[in-house]
């Protein structure tokens, strides 16, 4: 096949996504009602002061359609670590701490033994993370929902708050080229860019596989290869965040390497260079699947879609970078250069011998 597929074509358009979003900007009015002082803008959220000296982080995540994962192979029990992870992820790149959770869960239909399996996943996730969970709602509404298999469909929602002091907020705004990006390593394709794998990988959707496949690259069942849990960076960012000045954090989710661009919201003669990918082999098996199945996606597309083996990153002064290095492995991370900000605008990644540039 010779036509190439994108997340596009797979279901998610994220060019009218971005449009969408504009009309976010209509919540600007309830800013007036912040009773402690003005909202603070950052590039990734904004957080509201809980008094004086002291901010909140408020940030709600779900898994999008890696719960059909779920459903294909039959195993609930891990699906709550990626919801968890999605919000708690995203709250400690304001170098807030997360504090507590709650969850939702929208179901066909809350049988007791599936809602054992959600919430075991969610009280994991929540103690890797060192968070309380506070409370939670679960709908049975089956008239909206539905999955692929009877009676077992669900989405899987999580909030999280966090807290951080004025003078440890990392407000991204004074990037400078030569800064080194470092890359907190993945576990795989996370929670993102699901929709585009699933339809590649499984018979379920049109793809190669069937679930319990075992493809030579990665040696196990392709539905549990892809089911695997995204990381929890908390604990690990944190202590660093203690120890080294950390300028930016992007968790390397929806858009992938396109999330750098909102960094250049507050530093806009800035762009940044990638030349250090190390993606497991479930991202080239995606590929190669793709070809027989969909047409080519090509590497750009991956590189806008997936997390290619770096699941978080942090942005430091290239000084501090062999020190960020040294505590992430104590930390038990496997954390590496994988980049640099630049002084020409745009973003470049060098892969597979190859220049590239994503926009």
């Amino acid at each position: 096949m010779s036509e190439n597929f994108t997340y596009t074509k797979a279901g998610v358009n994220r060019e009218l996504r971005a449009v969408s979003k504009g009309s976010l900007k209509i919540f600007e009015e309830t800013y007036q009602f912040s009773p402690h002082g003005e909202v603070l803008r950052l590039p990734y959220g904004n957080l509201f002061p809980l008094c004086k000296d002291r901010y909140l982080d408020l940030v709600i995540e779900g898994v999008g359609t890696k719960v059909l994962i779920a459903q294909l192979a039959e195993k609930y029990d891990t699906i709550g670590i990626d919801a968890v992870a999605m919000a708690v992820n995203d709250v400690i790149r304001s170098g807030a701490k997360p504090l507590a959770l709650a969850d939702n869960i929208h179901a066909q239909i809350s049988s007791p033994e599936l809602v054992k399996e959600w919430t075991k996943g969610i009280a994991r996730g929540a103690c890797e993370a060192e968070c309380v969970v506070v409370g939670g709602e679960i709908g049975d509404v089956a008239e909206i929902i539905r999955g692929i298999l009877p009676d077992k469909g669900f989405d899987m929602v999580v909030a999280c708050i966090g807290e951080v002091s004025r003078e440890k907020i990392i407000l991204g705004n004074n990037l400078q080229p030569g800064d080194a990006i470092i890359g907190l390593r993945s576990s795989g394709v996370h929670s993102n860019g699901i929709t585009l794998a699933r339809k590649v990988l499984f018979k379920e959707w049109g793809g190669k596989y069937n679930p319990y496949d075992v493809p030579e690259s990665i040696n196990r069942e392709i539905v549990y290869e892809v089911l695997e849990p995204t990381r929890i960076y908390v604990k690990p960012f944190l202590k660093l965040t203690e120890e080294t000045p950390v300028k930016a954090a992007v968790h390397i989710t929806g858009d992938a390497y396109l999330k750098f661009k909102r960094l250049s919201v507050f530093s806009t003669r800035i762009g940044f260079k990638f030349d250090n990918f190390k993606p497991q082999p479930i991202f080239e098996l995606i590929q190669e699947a793709a070809r027989e199945t969909r047409g080519t996606i090509t590497d750009e597309e991956m590189l806008k879609t997936f997390n290619m083996g770096w699941g978080f990153a942090v942005i430091i002064e290239k000084t501090y970078a062999e020190e960020a290095l040294s505590i992430l492995e104590k930390q038990g991370v496997e954390a590496e250069i994988i980049g640099q900000v630049t002084d020409s605008k745009g973003i470049v990644a060098f892969y597979k011998g190859k220049k590239l540039v994503l926009t």
